[in-house]
């Protein structure tokens, strides 16, 4: 057991308990960086050797260090950074005075090859693996820290951490998919450099994912001579193979899942970007999100097939009650509760039709669709429903996404921050996510952290349909900022996408009267008030339960801008 600043560590269990003996739930991946970090207290450990433990032989960007210092910061209560110090350009200090014993948990070994030194987020060139070079792609290695952690620690997300036995836990060897290098019909060195690109971070992506392994022969090959020169890839349960094309408009990438054993095809995905994008980056990493995340659902969903099936005709109501409702009238949202209600009550342990009814449920609060009486009902069984969705299925995305939505939406910020970063372990490339893990990181007072989530998902700009929104995200975290030429920017790009909001143009109008533009500050509020009749400064008010006193501030800031430009007080 480890004391610091009223924490205890407890290695046994792998628990972090508050001044209160109150659990507080960490992911495997920061519970083993916080681990470290404690049993290192007072000396700087630098980036390199944090990745190096906790990702063992995984290459992964920085993204997912500085996610996972985040958590911990968050855990921890840090926002002013007194306990997790940046040591800049060496490391992190843990700067707590610690005392007790570490146990057998924090006994570590060398990492089989160093990790690279990355100096970007997450892409990085696609290299070779050469034996005694510096990075090799072989991933779902775990060092004893990471086991320990992940074997005693599983997060049932929004209740009581479950200790679970390792025997348990590791019962079942996770399925293995050998990633092959992308191919391209072309002798363009452009399309060779895109290709590798994309290559390398379908391989960062898919290592993230916490119930697969991930192997990757070396690149340079074929897809066919990579599969007969790699045993791993023949002893793989599925392999990803795909191609990349370019003709006079577009880059197209078309890839697949395949069944190692029997060469059937599982899953299918192609994505077509225009050949006029001027950043190479962004261009890879939007054509890897693109395929990555409709074949990574479409793994998680065979791969989660097994447990709490129902019936046929549950996709049927759904997708009628999908129908309904998005037509976006009360009478149609009632209609589609009735008639998923009542396909529950046919199949109670269906858990697409709990899911399905607690989204539907979490849309109507946030309307405001229910009365007074019925809303906090709605809540609670919302709540109820994902809580037994997550017993019966704890990896399944649908039901991780809409716990992450329902935990936002009902001003759960702190559960939805762990909730949020839950459905990226199993969804890496996932724009909804990223899009309710910013909105907590803003209620959270956590502007700068909330304008990178945001950004990023951006990069991946997945589901395309959403793209207004985390561009809308990325305006507001701006505005909270200071940054208010930026913020016109993005919220002009998000009002393009989708101009029938009426919330980024009030934003807008904060923005332009900050910039002493009151004529336009003026015009995008009487377009705002066209959209929204009826509002106030009083209901557009920011929700206050469970925010930050930074967050309230700057909400209180903002409205003020926006009855400079013509919001009603009352």
């Amino acid at each position: 057991m480890l004391r610091f600043a009223g924490f205890e560590l407890d290695q046994q269990r792998a628990e972090l308990r508050g001044p209160e003996g109150e659990p507080i739930r960490l992911r495997p991946k920061p519970f083993a960086m916080l681990h470290l970090l404690v049993t290192n207290a007072q000396r700087i450990v630098s980036k390199q050797e944090l990745m190096e433990t906790v990702w063992p032989n995984i290459h992964v960007g920085e993204d997912s260090l500085f996610q996972c210092i985040r958590e911990i910061r968050t855990a921890l209560g840090d926002d002013q950074r007194q306990l997790l110090k940046v040591i800049s350009g060496r490391g992190y200090l843990f700067e707590a005075q610690v005392s007790g014993r570490p146990s057998a948990f924090s006994e570590q070994t060398e990492p089989t090859l160093a990790a690279e030194d990355s100096e970007g987020i997450a892409d990085t060139a696609f290299e070779p693996e050469i034996a005694g070079q510096r990075r090799r792609f072989r991933f779902g290695l775990r060092s004893p820290a990471a086991i320990a952690a992940g074997a005693a620690l599983c997060a049932i997300i929004g209740f009581a951490i479950a200790v679970l036995a390792p025997d348990l836990l590791f019962k079942h060897e996770a399925p293995t998919i050998a990633m092959l290098p992308i191919v391209h019909a072309s002798d363009d060195r452009t399309a060779a450099v895109i290709a590798n690109g994309v290559t390398e971070r379908l391989i960062n992506g898919l290592a993230k994912i916490d119930n697969i392994r991930v192997v990757a022969p070396r690149s340079g090959m074929t897809a066919a001579k990579s599969v007969q020169a790699s045993p791993s890839s023949t002893q793989s349960d599925f392999v990803l193979q795909g191609e990349l094309q370019k003709d006079q408009q577009s880059w197209v990438l078309q890839a697949r899942v395949i069944k190692a054993a029997t060469g059937e095809v599982q899953s299918v995905a192609s994505v077509s970007l225009g050949i006029d994008e001027p950043d190479a980056q962004l261009l890879q990493s939007r054509l890897a999100a693109g395929v990555g995340d409709t074949l990574t659902r479409s793994l998680n969903a065979l791969l989660e097939a097994g447990t709490a099936t129902g019936g046929s005709n549950a996709k049927v109501v759904i997708e009628q009650a999908a129908a309904s409702i998005n037509q976006t009238s009360r009478e149609r949202f009632l209609a589609s509760q009735t008639m998923l209600e009542n396909a529950l009550a046919g199949e109670p342990d269906n858990v697409d039709l709990q899911v399905a009814l607690a989204a539907l449920q979490t849309r109507g609060i946030q309307m405001i669709w229910y009365g007074p009486a019925d809303s906090a009902g709605a809540e609670s069984n919302a709540r109820s429903l994902l809580e037994n969705a997550l017993r019966a299925k704890p990896r399944y995305i649908p039901v991780l996404e809409a716990y992450c939505r329902f935990l936002t939406a009902t001003n759960n910020f702190i559960e939805s921050l762990v909730a949020c970063a839950e459905v990226l372990d199993f969804a890496p490339w996932n724009g909804s996510a990223l899009y309710q893990l910013g909105l907590t990181q803003i209620h959270l007072g956590r502007f700068e952290d909330a304008l990178v989530t945001f950004k990023q998902a951006d990069r991946f700009d997945t589901p395309v349909v959403s793209r207004w929104t985390w561009l809308l995200g990325i305006g507001w975290a701006n505005l909270f900022m200071g940054h208010n030429e930026e913020a016109v920017r993005w919220l002009e790009r998000s009002i393009a996408i989708t101009p029938a909001s009426g919330r980024p143009y009030m934003l807008l109008a904060s923005a332009y009267q900050r910039l002493g533009r009151p004529d336009e500050a003026s015009a995008a509020m009487a377009k705002a008030l066209e959209l929204r009749p009826g509002s106030t400064a009083l209901n557009v008010a920011s929700p206050t339960e469970n925010v930050s006193p930074i967050f309230l501030e700057a909400s209180k800031q903002l409205r003020q801008t926006m009855v400079e430009a013509g919001l009603p007080e009352r």
